[in-house]
């Protein structure tokens, strides 16, 4: 366990709630990056950062040191993230994609057919990404957003290597299926 992160885990355990709060500081924007890239809007996300901090405090005495604590925290985000979005109704939209900011600042410098292509991308990616399971969708976001390897995926999930593989298979390929169409109008 990184060495800051010991002593202040050690610390919070012991009731101290300013070591606590540290950790908070610390690993909050990587918490909120791959709650905001697996939720797709700032306000689930916000919401998933929130369960994930709660969770950890209340768990603190279970984390056993035996991995890096920012690595048990992104499993306790990812299952929030997982669990969230398995509660969402298929009805409900994303409203922010993933990729929305790059794909604005390429419109932004584009002619209005790009520009035009470029909303329409959006449209389709946040379509099919609201299409995928809650595991695949964080697969995919652990595999390519967070460039994370097929066994980390499979412990930070908690499934055996050969399902987390399967997820991003599906994910991808549903994906691909999806954004087919688009990819061959831009041609």
């Amino acid at each position: 366990m990184e060495g800051s992160d010991s002593a202040a885990v050690a610390r919070a355990r012991a009731g101290d709630r300013e070591a606590f709060r540290t950790l908070v500081e610390k690993h909050s924007r990587n918490v909120f990056r791959l709650a905001f890239r697996m939720m797709g809007n700032e306000e689930d996300a916000e919401d998933v950062v929130q369960e994930t901090f709660l969770k950890a405090y209340r768990s603190l005495e279970r984390f056993a040191g035996q991995s890096e604590f920012s690595t048990w925290l992104h499993r306790i985000t990812a299952n929030c993230a997982v669990d969230a979005l398995r509660r969402r109704t298929p009805r409900e939209a994303l409203t922010r994609p993933l990729e929305a900011e790059a794909l604005q600042a390429a419109a932004s410098q584009a002619t209005p057919e790009r520009a035009f292509f470029g909303s329409e991308l959006r449209e389709r990616v946040s379509r099919s990404l609201d299409g995928l399971t809650a595991m695949e969708r964080a697969a995919f976001v652990l595999r390519h957003f967070e460039g994370r390897t097929i066994a980390e995926i499979g412990k930070t999930l908690g499934v055996r290597r050969g399902a987390a593989k399967n997820c991003v298979f599906r994910a991808v390929s549903k994906l691909r299926r999806d954004l087919a169409p688009v990819a061959e109008g831009a041609r």
